[in-house]
């Protein structure tokens, strides 16, 4: 079996990236939506779910966006 090992173009990388970005993006938007009932009026957010929103909502800006392993994903209180 013989393998050949090709370099992606730059455009090929900003592509990639840009995909994962929008499939990381749909992922953060359902998270914070599974917790948006926090945010209602009648409803206390503990500080503890009020950071845990605002680290999703500025995930876009971590080090290693938009290619994102598990473990860089905010941990749910």
């Amino acid at each position: 079996l013989t393998r050949t090992v090709v370099e992606l173009t730059a455009d090929e990388i900003a592509a990639n990236d840009a995909e994962t970005a929008a499939s990381n993006r749909t992922k953060r938007d359902g998270l914070l939506a599974d917790t948006d009932y926090f945010a209602l009026t009648d409803v206390t957010m503990d500080a503890a779910m009020t950071s845990y929103r605002q680290a999703l909502r500025d995930i876009t800006g971590h080090a290693n966006w938009p290619n994102l392993d598990e473990a860089d994903w905010p941990t749910k209180p």
